[in-house]
């Protein structure tokens, strides 16, 4: 039978392994578009998020945590094979349905994967072959037949395929995404609660053997819906922050590639999106539906919870449900607003409570981190961009990496050109391929990605283009090539 057909694939384990009793359970929550600031504990005066915030008091913060790619399917294969989106071949979202020809401006977008390749050893194989149950729920977005979660890995696929959103039946059931087509919910069950309903009971159904939890979440990620009392609550409470008779957006340039050219870059300004709080409400309160099934089950203390997004908030386009202030732009961009992510990590007695960590770290970083937390031996050809942050989490020691470094060679739907860029401590150097300019920033100075430091630091702007050149080069990294039909265009 097609698997994709039943809400929930089981796979018996291939292989044998010894049960570890004494290594901790997994749980990797992967939000989808959350931006920096959309939690109460990383800035919000309009999102609550108690629940999230309990999290993040219970473990360690990372201010500087980004995403490998400012859109999903890259930061996904990342997180799983340890690598940078251009090491894997997968550097824009992988798109589902009819053929997308590629975009073309001054540059034409680059080719790329449009599934994860089963020679990749993921991190859910990995910790399976080190004696781990293995569960992914919800978005996966790596591919379709052949490709889906059961191929990579995981023991137990709760809704995930080929799909990126929940389409066109949205996050009330009946759903369109494949494999929940035929689940038997009542008409109108929000998609957060049913995947969470099938989160707690794999917990509570675990055997003696630790578990790895890939909880993906479709939320926040388009259509923005939610539930209609929560709604009515936020749209309450922005008027009595008088959030409505502020300018919610503003709108500029167009975009510079074909398939949008008569379109204008809207931008949102404050957080005030009611239905947008609602979807983050009914998240927060689902997370703390897993913490509470976690301590009914005698299992909190054991279990080591990583939560991040996968990208930057949507800011500028389909929209636009949030704001990244102080961070510029959101998904689809270069600038911090698309990559730089909330980062927590709760682990009893290894992570101490309300600790925080300046060090940038990057997605390819989980795997490393959670076969070390799992006391497994480390895969480095595999993991090859990836540092465990285990000398962080401990705070015994920093790491060795220098930089960190991002490729998107496409034009983002978002309003965003292609580029690539990298982080050498406080310095932000972005070379964008449409026009060939170059932008440098001291982060620690100029969060906003305001000042343009290229032409007062000559020397800095050299060297970190010498080592962004470098690194494109050793992991073959595709570069657009000019549109010949440009200015034909005009």
């Amino acid at each position: 039978a097609d698997t994709c057909a039943h809400a929930i694939v089981d796979r018996p384990q291939q292989r044998e392994a010894a049960v570890n009793t004494s290594a901790p359970n997994i749980l990797f929550i992967l939000i989808d578009d959350m931006g920096w600031t959309d939690l109460s504990c990383c800035g919000s005066e309009y999102y609550e998020t108690p629940r999230i915030d309990s999290l993040c008091a219970d473990g360690m913060r990372f201010t500087d945590a980004y995403a490998a790619c400012p859109v999903c399917s890259p930061t996904r294969a990342s997180v799983l094979t340890g690598k940078y989106p251009a090491t894997v071949g997968i550097t824009d979202w992988i798109h589902w349905g009819d053929a997308r020809p590629a975009p073309r401006g001054r540059v034409i977008d680059v080719p790329y994967l449009k599934q994860l390749p089963t020679s990749e050893h993921t991190v859910a194989a990995a910790l399976r072959d080190g004696g781990y149950q293995t569960w992914h729920v919800g978005k996966w977005h790596l591919g379709a037949e052949d490709h889906r979660p059961q191929d990579h890995g995981f023991d137990v696929n709760v809704g995930g395929c080929h799909m990126g959103s929940p389409g066109r039946g949205g996050y009330f059931s009946p759903w369109t995404i494949e494999p929940l087509v035929d689940a038997d919910v009542p008409e109108g069950t929000y998609l957060t609660d049913y995947l969470t309903d099938h989160v707690v009971d794999l917990i509570d159904g675990a055997d003696e053997r630790p578990f790895f939890l890939n909880l993906w979440y479709y939320s926040v990620h388009t259509p923005i819906q939610a539930k209609q009392e929560r709604v009515a609550y936020y749209e309450q409470k922005a008027r009595d922050l008088g959030l409505d008779q502020l300018e919610t957006f503003t709108e500029d340039e167009y975009y510079p590639c074909d398939h949008k050219k008569d379109q204008r870059v809207r931008r949102r300004l404050l957080q005030s999106d009611a239905v947008y709080a609602a979807m983050i409400d009914s998240l927060d309160e689902n997370i703390g539906r897993i913490l509470d099934a976690l301590g009914a089950a005698g299992t909190s203390e054991d279990t080591l919870i990583l939560f991040t997004s996968d990208n930057g908030g949507l800011a500028t386009s389909e929209g636009s449900p949030t704001c990244n202030a102080p961070l510029a732009e959101g998904k689809g961009w270069m600038y911090e607003g698309g990559t730089r992510e909330p980062l927590f990590v709760r682990w009893p007695g290894k992570v101490a409570p309300g600790s925080v960590c300046n060090t940038p770290v990057t997605s390819p970083d989980v795997y490393p981190t959670l076969l070390a937390a799992a006391g497994l031996a480390p895969i480095p050809d595999q993991h090859v961009d990836g540092e465990n942050l285990l000398p962080l989490l401990e705070q015994s020691a920093d790491l060795e990496r220098q930089s960190i470094f991002w490729h998107y060679p496409h034009y983002g739907n978002q309003g965003g050109t292609p580029g690539s860029s990298i982080r050498c401590g406080d310095w932000k150097l972005i070379e964008f391929f449409d026009d060939g300019r170059r932008e440098l920033y001291n982060l620690r100075h100029d969060i906003g990605e305001n000042d343009n430091r290229v032409e007062a630091e000559l020397e800095i702007t050299a060297d970190l283009h010498r080592q962004l050149a470098t690194w494109r080069e050793s992991v073959a990294a595709k570069i657009p090539v000019p549109n010949p039909d440009w200015e034909k265009s005009r």
